[in-house]
């Protein structure tokens, strides 16, 4: 069972192309993950260079996105609302969402180039930015949604990201945050046999004592528990809590984990979904 989960990158400060505080207009775009920032101005030399490396996935699970798009239709009620996915990787789960998505303004946001780059053939707009440091380059309260796919598990300080995706969303706007279960059921397997849980990581140069072969730079990981908790003390309330399958699970376990999504607590990704006070 591998642990990636989708990567980009998202710490530095500016824009690249499409828009800025949203006025731009892009069509049935996505929701892919990506950021990995750290503290200050956009975190330790070591963590920018894992995330600007190629070789570090950006890409996701389609079931995951799918999920997270169809909860986030099903909120807005109105056309033409702004979203920023921030975090938006390569655009591959864009591309997936944009169905289902569609009438929405989508800007992309992520700090990787290399992110950046693979994202534009996908997205219409895409802009550099980060969630620490200098902040995201749009206006107070300008956005009715923020997508935060598989982000929040790369960041050093995953309280100044949350302090800065309030600040643009506006009053009742919409979270949709996913992020790897610490407890997901095979986790626990894991650990009463005394091996590290699947999606944790102790190093960035190499995979040690949990299954999988790919590093991707989890910094933090969430239980249901832990996720709902944090976001309410970070300022959203009506916090709820779905689930979603893992690409990386082995086919033949694919049915158990599937099943499992029944059951957040257990399930392998966590999807909540929250609005802002």
């Amino acid at each position: 069972m591998g642990a990636s989960t989708g990567t980009g990158a998202g710490a530095s400060t500016g824009t690249s192309t499409g828009t800025g505080a949203g006025a731009g207009t892009a069509s049935g775009t996505g929701t892919l993950a990506g950021t990995g920032t750290g503290t200050g101005a956009g975190g330790p030399a070591g963590l920018r260079d894992f995330y600007e490396n190629p070789a570090v996935p950006v890409a996701s699970g389609d079931a995951r996105s799918r999920r997270q798009a169809r909860l986030l239709a099903a909120a807005l009620d109105r056309p033409g609302a702004l979203v920023l996915d921030v975090g938006c990787g390569d655009g591959t789960a864009a591309a997936v969402a944009g169905p289902i998505l569609a009438g929405h303004r989508i800007v992309g946001v992520d700090w990787s180039h290399d992110a950046l780059r693979r994202a534009r053939p996908r997205m219409s707009h895409v802009v550099r930015g980060e969630v620490d440091g200098g902040g995201l380059p749009f206006t107070d309260g300008c956005a009715d949604a923020v997508l935060f796919s598989e982000v929040i598990e790369h960041l050093v300080d995953p309280d100044r990201a949350m302090d800065e995706l309030r600040r643009v969303l506006r009053p009742g706007g919409h979270l949709m945050l996913s992020t790897p279960n610490l407890a997901a059921w095979y986790n626990r397997a894991l650990l009463l046999a005394g091996r590290q849980p699947v999606f944790s990581e102790v190093s960035l140069r190499g995979v040690h004592g949990r299954p999988g072969t790919e590093v991707v730079g989890h910094l933090r990981l969430f239980t249901a528990r832990a996720l709902r908790s944090f976001l309410r003390s970070a300022g959203f309330e009506d916090v709820r809590v779905s689930a979603a399958p893992f690409h990386g699970v082995p086919r033949g376990l694919r049915l158990i984990d599937r099943a499992a999504c029944a059951v957040p607590s257990a399930a392998s990704i966590l999807l909540a979904h929250a609005r802002r006070r």
